[in-house]
C-alpha cells in the first residue's frame, strides 16, 4: 500500500460496525483503532490523559470534547507510516473540527441503518453475564430459552438493550452525529452505505474501497 489512508467509520449502536470493521481490516490491512479501546487501555495504564478522563467518568460525567482529542491524537501520533480506520470518534463537530486539525481523514464511511431495525437486532441480545456469552432470541438463540447452553443458568437482559433504551441512545446518537456528518459533507469525504444489515452493506463498502484502496485479495 504506497499511499496512506486514514479513515473514520461512523455508524450508530447496533449498525454493524464492528463486523465491517473487520472486514476492511481483513481485506484492506489498515490498522483498527476504536475509541472506546484506546480510552480503556489509557485508564488501564494510568497515563496522565487516563487518570484525568476517569475522573469525570467516576462522576458520572462525559469525558470532555478536547480530552478525547488529545487521547485519540496521541495515539494517532503514534501510527505514523500506517494506514488506519478509526470508529467511535468523532461523536460530536466540536470533535470533528478539532481531529481534522491533526490529521486530514482521506474518507469518512457513514453505515445508515434503519433505526427499527437497530431496534429489533438489539432488543434481541441476551447475555450470560458470568462469562459474557452473548445470544439472540432469532439469530442465535440458546438451545432452551432464557438459559445459557453450557452453565445451565439464567440469561439476562440489559438494561441497554430494552427497546426503550436502544430508542433513546439512537436518537442522541443522530442529535450528536448529524453535525459530524454535515460537516464532512461540507469537506468531501463523507461516504453513506444504506441496508438493513452487514452481509448487504458490506459489498458495497468493498467496491468503494476497492476504486480507492489496494486490496489484499480477501473475500466478500
Amino acid at each position: 500500500m504506497s499511499k496512506l489512508f486514514k479513515i473514520v467509520m461512523l455508524g450508530a449502536p447496533g449498525s454493524g460496525k464492528g463486523t465491517i470493521s473487520s472486514r476492511i481490516v481483513r481485506d484492506f490491512g489498515l490498522t483498527h483503532l476504536a475509541s472506546g479501546d484506546i480510552l480503556r487501555s489509557h485508564i488501564l495504564n494510568k497515563t496522565e490523559l487516563g487518570t484525568t478522563a476517569q475522573e469525570y467518568m467516576k462522576e458520572g460525567k462525559l469525558v470532555p470534547d478536547d480530552l478525547m482529542v488529545d487521547l485519540i491524537a496521541s495515539e494517532l501520533a503514534g501510527l505514523k507510516g500506517t494506514s488506519w480506520l478509526l470508529d467511535g470518534f468523532p461523536r460530536t463537530k466540536p470533535q470533528a473540527q478539532a481531529l481534522h486539525q491533526h490529521q486530514q481523514l482521506d474518507m469518512v464511511l457513514s453505515l445508515e441503518v434503519p433505526d427499527e431495525v437497530i431496534i429489533e437486532r438489539i432488543k434481541g441480545r441476551w447475555i450470560h453475564l458470568p462469562s459474557g456469552r452473548t445470544y439472540h432470541t432469532e439469530f442465535k438463540p440458546p438451545k432452551v430459552a432464557g438459559v445459557d447452553d453450557v452453565t445451565g443458568e439464567a440469561l439476562v437482559q440489559r438494561e441497554d438493550d430494552r427497546a426503550e433504551s436502544v430508542s433513546q441512545r439512537l436518537k442522541l446518537y443522530a442529535t450528536n452525529t448529524n453535525p459530524v456528518k454535515d460537516f464532512y459533507t461540507q469537506l468531501g469525504i463523507l461516504q453513506a452505505f444504506h441496508g438493513t444489515e452487514s452481509n448487504e452493506i458490506w459489498p458495497r463498502v468493498h467496491r468503494f474501497l476497492q476504486n480507492h484502496i489496494p486490496a489484499l485479495g480477501g473475500p466478500f
